[in-house]
């Protein structure tokens, strides 16, 4: 499902229960300095992602100052956050002139401890590259090295490196708990070009041997992905990003399953079974 961008007032964009991804929560927030904002989801672990901007972040009595380090887009500088327990709730105050905050989540009941990860804790792995279109880099926040720390939920920024090319290649889902085989994870992702007028696509095929869909990605796109192999890929001229957000139902590790069709293609791409070793 494709959700065009608009301006949300600071309210969920994909609220808890959604019909279309129930496992997973996302909301974008818009600061200017000394502005604050209080949230509290129940039966929901979120994240704070500054997007761009500085936050000082307040959970349960613990703070986290000068959250966010990035002032012109996304592409400036090294991503922070600040991992939210079930239930719990956070406050954040806009430190910088102004702020936009990605809030993350995934449906998970027990209650764990916050925690911050700084730009030297993220976690990176570039992989693909420019003769197979593939090239791209994903910047971990929350990752497998916090599998002791976080019940579901998997937070990552993906970038392709120059302009244009695929990612999410080779189409793969994740729409069924069959271990060993594939997991059910709802995934959910915003998007953004440089320069801002740059567009891309996202394909979704639910079904093996039926057309599937394609979704216009524009500035600040949001798409949720409930069923399906959903590579996307961006139009010649421009750099894609996309905020990715994933929720698993029984467990975090990711395991994903790739198209028959086209899974002899990850032996053709550099550096790919790294990055699908970095979501297990």
């Amino acid at each position: 499902m494709h959700i065009p961008p608009f301006d949300n007032h600071n309210k969920p964009i994909v609220n808890i229960d959604d019909a279309n991804v129930p496992l997973n929560y996302f909301n974008i927030v818009k600061l200017s300095k000394g502005q604050a904002f209080s949230y509290s989801v129940p039966g929901y672990e979120t994240c704070i992602v500054p997007a761009t901007g500085s936050v000082n972040v307040d959970v349960e009595g613990e703070r986290y100052a000068d959250l966010g380090t990035r002032t012109a887009n996304v592409w400036d500088g090294e991503p922070e956050g600040v991992y939210v327990p079930s239930g719990a709730k956070a406050t954040f105050n806009c430190v910088s002139d102004s702020a936009e905050i990605f809030i993350a989540g995934a449906r998970y009941d027990k209650v764990l401890d916050p925690f911050a990860v700084r730009t030297g804790d993220i976690d990176k792995v570039q992989y693909g590259s420019d003769d197979t279109k593939t090239h791209r880099k994903i910047k971990h926040i929350l990752g497998t090295k916090y599998h002791d720390k976080v019940g579901r939920l998997l937070v990552s920024e993906l970038f392709t490196v120059g302009q244009g090319g695929w990612s999410g290649f080779p189409p793969h889902k994740h729409d069924t708990d069959r271990l060993p085989d594939e997991t059910r994870h709802d995934e959910t992702y915003n998007f953004r070009f440089r320069p801002d007028h740059g567009f891309g696509l996202q394909l979704v095929q639910r079904e093996d041997g039926k057309v599937g869909d394609a979704y216009h990605l524009v500035e600040s796109s949001t798409i949720t992905l409930e069923k399906g192999y959903h590579p996307c890929v961006a139009a010649p001229g421009y750099e894609m990003y996309y905020f990715t957000i994933l929720g698993g139902l029984s467990q975090r590790s990711l395991v994903q399953y790739f198209q028959p069709d086209h899974a002899y293609q990850i032996e053709t791409i550099p550096g790919i079974k790294d990055m699908i070793a970095k979501f297990k």
